[in-house]
């Protein structure tokens, strides 16, 4: 039965769960002997967990299979930069290597109460920075589609995990793209919801609007109900938005968009001719499903000056002390954005807030006229593991490690949701995503439009692969 649950979906596992035809258990023994079998070539998931989880669904089990929350027993494995309570948690980092907290995350708490089941964490570049998951206590993360390449990141391990099995659905976050760049080189949907959508610790900074919490998953329904079971308000994240639907409900509605817009390049990052050609042809095939599609974006050339400014800032307020206190144990890239921040005046702050803020106005226009926005989700297709980052792209050299996650990064800045959907193969078999961007706290009509098109491109991974060795 293990290799049988493996390739069901999350929802039909849920359902499975619900009727009682199985049990948490039987998930943790499938997943177990998955991990075993494929893990050692890919990486994605350093920790595991599994007494912990075994008691939480021994605790699930002594309730009615109706009382068991949104999940109802479904295993999920969280991020390394998320904390759960008894378990080693790193954040990818050598200061970290042996920290085990007390006390679990908000996100963690809430998927918990909903009948999630902690039983991993999976890997993440050094507090999530650079797009490439590789660190120094745990290696790096490797592509199940070809193990000589990146899986990108930093929700690294947890898009590995969803391609190769050991997870239905994963748990990751995203500020430059860290669950949509990963979904878009593994083959998987990552969604990067509005601020607010999923309460969480806040942190340093408790006003943020750069960093959010979001699901994973194998296909557009499944990454809708992990979102479900994600969603809520708690009086400890002063930004977190009251639960108001259920997005799978939305996912299934049938909606579709009347009007779309893609651009190849948001007027602001070069692209790898052979990406936007697989994500142009993917989506203007919105127009099989009676949407007039055009060529548009709207105006973010701001987007680069004020993402590198804020984000400075953010690590910065975060990450400072580390600085002081451990900074030989840092990666470079870490401590040139740690510096940058320091350096930052503020008439750089306002002047970065300023066009963020004329960023989302333009944006919520643009909106008045198109139902989605469509673009590359990553603009190139996965490069060699140990290449820490993308240095150039189409002939343009870029000025620093995060430049080239400029058409990701440009969305975060306007609080609009997006997600990579898989949308084709380059000519070497490397995936690609499409991003699909809906209006700010527009989740369910980017989700019902992504299924739609999920049906007519049928690039969705319908089972998991085996890790394939160039």
């Amino acid at each position: 039965m293990a290799r049988e649950l493996i390739d069901n979906t999350a929802c039909e596992v849920v359902e499975r769960l619900r009727s009682g035809a199985i049990s948490p258990l039987d998930c943790l023994d499938a997943l177990e002997a998955r991990i075993a079998a494929v893990d050692g070539a890919v990486n994605a998931l350093p920790t595991l967990c599994l007494d912990r989880a075994r008691d939480h669904a021994r605790r699930l089990m002594d309730k009615p299979p109706s009382a068991r929350g949104v999940l109802a027993g479904l295993p999920v494995p969280i991020k390394d930069l998320t904390e759960v309570a008894g378990v080693r948690t790193t954040y990818g980092s050598p200061i970290y290597a042996d920290f085990v907290p007390s006390a679990s995350d908000i996100l963690v708490e809430t998927l918990e109460s909903e009948g999630g089941v902690i039983y991993a964490k999976s890997n993440t570049p050094e507090f999530g920075a650079g797009a490439n998951t590789f660190n120094e206590v745990f290696g790096a993360t490797r592509n199940p589609w070809n193990t000589a390449l990146s899986c990108a990141g930093s929700s690294g391990g947890a898009a590995v995990s969803l391609a190769t099995g050991m997870a239905w659905v994963a748990h990751g976050s995203d500020m430059g793209g860290s669950l949509r760049n990963p979904a878009s080189f593994c083959g998987v949907v990552g969604l990067r919801p509005s601020p607010g959508r999923v309460a969480t610790d806040p942190g340093a900074k408790i006003d943020r609007l750069l960093g959010v919490e979001g699901p994973m998953a194998r296909n557009v329904e499944d990454c809708a109900l992990l979102l479900d079971a994600m969603t809520g308000e708690s009086p400890a994240d002063p930004i977190s938005l009251p639960r108001s639907q259920s997005f799978l409900a939305a996912a299934r509605s049938g909606w579709k968009p009347a009007r779309v817009a893609f651009s190849a390049d948001l007027g602001i990052t070069p692209v790898d001719p052979e990406v936007a050609a697989i994500c142009r042809a993917a989506a203007y095939r919105f127009a099989e499903l009676g949407a007039v599609v055009e060529d548009a974006h709207p105006d973010l050339s701001e987007a680069h000056d004020t993402f590198q400014v804020l984000r400075a800032m953010s690590f910065a307020s975060g990450h400072a002390e580390n600085l002081r206190k451990h900074r030989d144990k840092l990666k470079p890239e870490i401590v040139w954005n740690i510096e940058r921040g320091l350096e930052y005046t503020m008439a750089d702050v306002v002047r970065a807030e300023n066009q963020r803020s004329a960023m989302l106005k333009r944006m919520n226009g643009f909106f008045d006229r198109y139902d989605l926005l469509l673009c590359p989700a990553t603009i190139t297709a996965a490069f060699p593991v140990e290449q820490r980052y993308l240095a150039e792209c189409a002939g343009h050299r870029f000025d620093n490690y995060v430049e080239w996650l400029a058409i990701v990064y440009a969305i975060t800045l306007t609080t609009a949701p997006a997600l990579s959907l898989p949308c084709g193969f380059t000519k070497d078999g490397r995936p690609v995503g499409l991003q699909i961007v809906a209006r700010p706290r527009g989740e369910g009509r980017l989700l019902a439009g992504a299924r739609a098109l999920e049906e007519v491109l049928g690039a969705a991974i319908r089972t998991p692969i085996d890790p394939r060795t160039p």
